[in-house]
């Protein structure tokens, strides 16, 4: 990122909100019914919505929304080889984790082409003049949605799928690098909720990101499939294992959980930057200025200002477009308060209302 950010830095964890059209196109794409030049333009148009959202809302660091991306991952899968669909557990009722496609294994998988993150990257860079960040899934929740069964090829073994997608993420980091990437976002919520190692979590954290020379932030998090968690939201026995994590910043929940346990950094030590989530994406309660400073001044409690920055508490794709776009603007507006009561504020800088 070449240009100044103010103090606590406002950005956004990734996915954006679709509006209405863009369920209406998407439902005309799967069924056939747009040629390719009207998926591009669809999806280019939906991109550039979130891009102006976010900026409209004055956020200081910008992502293109993962308007290309659907349900978070479900669009990698098809970029893999070696996968088979399996059918979803649940069809009928409200949806759920157990509603959504899964697939096994046939043989050891593979990502020839890439995942496509480099290029929705290269489109973000082309639409904004704002400091912007890359996303990418890891490893742990790429795995969330493969099947393993015995005879299948991981022969029961999820560590081993895992360290599959390895090779695939660090490729694909490297290119994002080449592409002007100076600061990426690895998504791990699942480290959080399959059970497992977090010690080989790390491992395989920093095998991805072994020679991208960037900004690093780790986000994990506890689920948010429709506004609903799934893992034991709590971060504290995730530590110290992930101190051993090779990355500038930890991108964490907070809002949702009523700010629970950001009191443990005065035990853990912030030896990087904290990314500290103070609007609830999972509630459509929109958060008045006041309750994000309120929020992000018990974050300086505990965190120096120096490292600190305020996000949502995860991706707005569970919610409506209306509603991401409005806690965006009380996202920033409630920053530019705390930072003023912090004795923070930029002159000529940190004044400015959000255009509504």
């Amino acid at each position: 990122m070449t240009a100044a950010l103010p103090p606590i830095p406002t950005h956004v964890m990734g996915s954006h909100g679709f509006p209405g059209w863009f369920w209406t196109a998407l439902d005309k794409i799967k069924a056939g019914d747009y040629g390719q030049t009207d998926a591009k333009e669809t999806f280019d148009d939906a991109t550039q919505l979130a891009i102006r959202d976010q900026e409209r809302a004055g956020v200081d660091v910008i992502c293109d929304g993962e308007m290309r991306r659907f349900f978070f991952v479900q669009t990698f899968y098809a970029k893999m080889d070696g996968l088979e669909p399996v059918e979803p557990l649940r069809k009928t009722g409200l949806y759920a984790y157990d509603s959504a496609p899964r697939y096994r294994p046939r043989e050891r998988i593979t990502v020839p082409g890439g995942l496509g993150v480099v290029e929705e990257f290269q489109y973000l860079k082309s639409q904004t003049e704002k400091p912007v960040k890359a996303t990418c899934p890891g490893p742990v929740t790429l795995s969330i949605h493969v099947q393993l069964r015995p005879g299948d090829a991981y022969h029961n073994d999820r560590l081993a799928l895992c360290w599959d997608f390895v090779p695939a993420i660090n490729a694909e980091l490297r290119a994002l690098v080449e592409a002007g990437a100076d600061y990426i976002q690895l998504d791990e919520p699942s480290a959080a909720i399959v059970p497992g190692q977090v010690d080989e979590y790390v491992k395989m954290f920093n095998a991805c990101v072994e020679g991208v020379r960037a900004r690093i932030a780790y986000h994990i998090c506890f689920g948010n499939l429709l506004s609903r968690p799934r893992g034991k939201r709590s971060y504290r026995w995730m530590f110290p294992a992930l101190l051993d994590a090779r990355c500038q910043q930890f991108v964490f929940e907070y809002a949702n959980r009523e700010m629970a346990e950001i009191e443990h950094w005065k035990e853990i030590g912030v030896d990087r930057d904290v990314a500290c989530g103070v609007v609830d994406v999972k509630s459509f309660y929109m958060e008045s200025p006041e309750d994000v400073a309120e929020r992000l001044e018990l974050c300086a409690k505990f965190i120096p200002v120096e490292r600190l920055s305020a996000v949502p508490d995860c991706g707005f794709f569970p919610v409506p477009r209306w509603v991401a776009f409005e806690k965006l603007k009380r996202l920033v507006a409630g920053t530019r308060l705390a930072r003023r009561r912090l004795g923070l504020s930029v002159p000529g800088a940190n004044d400015i209302s959000p255009r509504s």
